[in-house]
């Protein structure tokens, strides 16, 4: 009974590893850079929060595209605590990010949420 649990443990470890692996460096300072950069904007850790995804690994589903101008990224945010108490975000971010993951390109919107 021991082996198949370990098996299957040994299993979801190598898949969530590859799952990791799989998104580039470039993509997660891109993430980092774009999150913080909606931060500054916006009045701070004090004021505002970003969505979720845009704490997951390279921005989970926050990034829109990829392309040679960069990772566009798209995301909700609002004053903290925001999303864990089920209120509506007040403020949707998009903005680009280039290729390298190190310069903000663009800020294409930052208002109401559309």
């Amino acid at each position: 009974m021991l082996k198949p649990l370990i098996t299957a443990g040994l299993l979801l470890v190598a898949t969530a590893g590859s799952a990791l692996a799989q998104v580039p460096p470039s993509q997660v300072r891109a993430a980092n850079l774009a999150r913080m950069e909606a931060e500054r904007i916006n009045g701070g850790l004090s004021k505002y929060f970003t969505a979720n995804c845009m704490h997951r690994s390279g921005g989970g589903n926050c990034l829109v595209n990829e392309s040679a101008d960069g990772y566009l990224f798209n995301f909700l945010g609002g004053a903290p605590g925001w999303e864990v108490n089920q209120q509506p975000a007040t403020v949707q971010t998009k903005i680009l990010i280039g290729p390298e993951g190190n310069q903000v390109k663009k800020v294409i919107y930052n208002g109401a949420p559309q």
